[in-house]
């Protein structure tokens, strides 16, 4: 199975609306970047862990992904160490723009992608989410709906 290795940190700060929300509330830029991987891997067989710098504050909990802090240690040292442990580094795909881990990767023959290329996929798949959204509450309107929101009846 195809497992995908994210530096949270890193993929926050390509992701506009993240980083600036980091700013404020490092916690709830945490639970929306957790969010927003939860539903762009809804649908593949893959597994996902998430890394993130520090200590967990309050839990993030989310169907497909496993969640990882680096307590008192760099996330990009537990990144490493994850990859040392996998039986097939082939069947690893690393996200991340840190130098040092991205050559981590690509010396262990995984699968590698800048984070700011990532950062694109997941925004276009939250743009479809929320189109897809928008379309199956129309769809679910009857003719009475459509003319109370229209101000037709």
């Amino acid at each position: 199975m195809q497992h995908y290795i994210i530096d949270g940190n890193n993929l926050i700060g390509k992701i506009k609306e993240l980083f600036a929300l980091q700013k404020q509330d490092g916690q709830r830029a945490r639970e929306k970047l957790a969010f927003m991987l939860d539903r762009y891997f809804s649908r593949k067989k893959v597994s996902v862990s998430l890394h993130f710098d520090g200590y967990p504050k309050d839990a993030i909990r989310t169907a497909n992904l496993k969640i990882i802090y680096s307590e008192n240690r760099p996330a990009d040292i537990l990144i490493k160490e994850e990859i040392d442990r996998h039986k097939n580094p082939k069947l690893i795909t690393v996200i991340s723009s840190d130098a040092s881990v991205y050559e981590y990767a690509k010396v262990n023959a995984c699968g590698r992608m800048k984070c700011e290329d990532f950062a694109k996929r997941v925004m276009e798949n939250e743009d479809n989410v929320a189109e897809q959204e928008e379309d199956d509450i129309i769809k679910n309107m009857d003719n009475d709906e459509f003319k109370k929101l229209f101000g037709i009846e």
